[in-house]
């Protein structure tokens, strides 16, 4: 009768260890899965990190070199404008800054309003260059230079009507500066 139960027992037991082998078998098949997928994930995500700073060394060129053109065609000692793409909180982040003689400088802090002006003037038109599909080829602004000192008037007027004339984009303002109404530029 020992002997019996000895046998059921044994039974069982290698019972219990073929189900376990096979559920063994089954994770170390899973894990396997489960690898590849995260190579495969790996290489996907060092795929769109690459694209991605691609695209965003792209951007920065367009977008630095529309503002500071824009800066050199008004000022005579322009800034130039770049934009440093950061990684924060696991997030890319655009920080724009003005340069000069190789020294970053904050465009809020550092700067008088008029290049300011000029700047996020020329940021709208990067905006409208680089957006798809293009809105329709009208832009409107409340005072774009209010703060541009009369010196550079004129240079800014220059600006519009080049820009206008090269882009094929009609701009339409209002403004309190009676020297805008010169040549194409219409003043509300």
């Amino acid at each position: 009768m020992n002997l019996e139960k000895y046998q059921q027992s044994i039974s069982r037991l290698e019972g219990q260890h073929k189900a376990h082998q096979t559920q063994y078998n089954s994770t170390v098949g899973q894990l396997a899965q489960l690898k590849v997928a995260q190579e495969a994930a790996e290489k996907a995500l060092v795929l769109a990190q690459t694209v991605a700073q691609q695209t965003q060394q792209e951007l920065e060129f367009r977008i630095s070199d529309i503002v500071t053109s824009s800066l050199a065609s008004v000022f005579d000692d322009p800034y130039e404008f770049k934009v440093r793409f950061d990684i924060k909180r696991g997030k890319t982040e655009a920080a724009l800054l003005f340069t000069r003689d190789g020294m970053e400088i904050d465009p809020m802090t550092a700067s008088g309003g008029g290049v300011i002006d000029i700047a996020t003037f020329a940021l709208r038109i990067a905006c409208y260059l680089i957006s798809s599909p293009r809105p329709t080829p009208v832009m409107l602004f409340d005072e774009p230079s209010k703060y541009l000192s009369e010196r550079y008037r004129s240079s800014f007027a220059d600006l519009l009507t080049n820009m206008s004339s090269k882009l094929g984009i009609q701009f339409i303002f209002v403004t309190h500066c009676p020297d805008y109404e010169v040549g194409n530029i219409i003043t509300l």
